[in-house]
């Protein structure tokens, strides 16, 4: 299990006033509705081991080539507020720990879960050395979308084909373009048609041709990669267990593990 990441290394990421509030619980009512949970001591701890654990995959991943986190994903989390379950943003944070050591020069997020990254967008609006990429439902939360460095919306009900050729059609030219020497992978699985929320139709097997796909393109031009496993909403739990397994065993399959 991974430590409590330090306020010192939040500080980089989140402001001050935030996390004060966090620490102290001192969140307003309304800043509480926006993340639609009721603050408590034992969520802000929550929030700061998931965070921990997605800077341990970033390490484990420039030694090892690919690491995964089963909780993180928090990517509605802005610098000075939470919103969407989300009080910590785990991707920015352990890219700016990266960033801050000096042991990466470029970043790429690919945020692939079925909300838009908003959070993250707009953390690193103006940091060029990590490069934002968001493919998420349209006409899904949040409705307010902020502005990646490339955003592909997608139409309700779409499906495998569709789905794998739009990401197939972007995600390689985008890494021959960016160049990064680090990716992080939020493999949300609330793209699929069993998903409450999703409003997409990708299968079980579109979902895990997702996943090879992403991997398969990160590993050949030896980019490691921290991962987290982002949302999933279907009503049969097996069903999101086993998304979530096919996400490990590409990962392990592409970077032989």
């Amino acid at each position: 299990m991974p430590g409590i990441c330090h306020d010192e290394i939040i500080l980089q990421t989140h402001d001050s006033l935030y996390l004060e509030k966090l620490n102290l619980q001192t969140l307003s009512d309304s800043e509480q509705r926006k993340i639609g949970f009721p603050q408590s001591k034992e969520l802000t701890l929550r929030e700061k081991i998931i965070t921990q654990g997605t800077i341990d995959c970033a390490l484990h991943a420039l030694r090892y080539g690919v690491a995964l986190n089963v909780a993180g994903g928090t990517h509605h989390a802005f610098a000075d507020r939470g919103e969407g379950f989300c009080l910590l943003n785990d991707f920015a944070l352990a890219a700016n720990y990266l960033l801050s050591r000096n042991l990466s020069q470029k970043i790429l997020i690919i945020d692939l879960d079925v909300h838009q990254g908003n959070g993250t967008a707009k953390i690193f609006e103006n940091e060029k050395r990590v490069f934002t990429f968001s493919m998420h439902g349209a006409h899904n939360y949040p409705f307010h979308k902020e502005k990646s460095d490339l955003d592909l919306p997608l139409p309700d009900g779409i499906t495998d084909e569709a789905y794998l050729n739009t990401l197939i059609q972007h995600l390689d030219k985008l890494l021959d373009e960016v160049n990064p020497d680090f990716a992080f992978y939020l493999s949300g699985v609330d793209i699929l048609e069993t998903d409450k929320f999703g409003k997409l139709n990708v299968s079980m097997r579109g979902c895990q041709l997702r996943d090879e796909f992403v991997f398969q393109s990160l590993s050949t031009r030896h980019i490691p990669c921290a991962v987290a496993m982002g949302g999933g909403y279907s009503p049969d739990l097996r069903t999101i267990v086993d998304a979530h397994c096919q996400t490990f065993r590409a990962a392990k399959d592409a970077y032989d593990l």
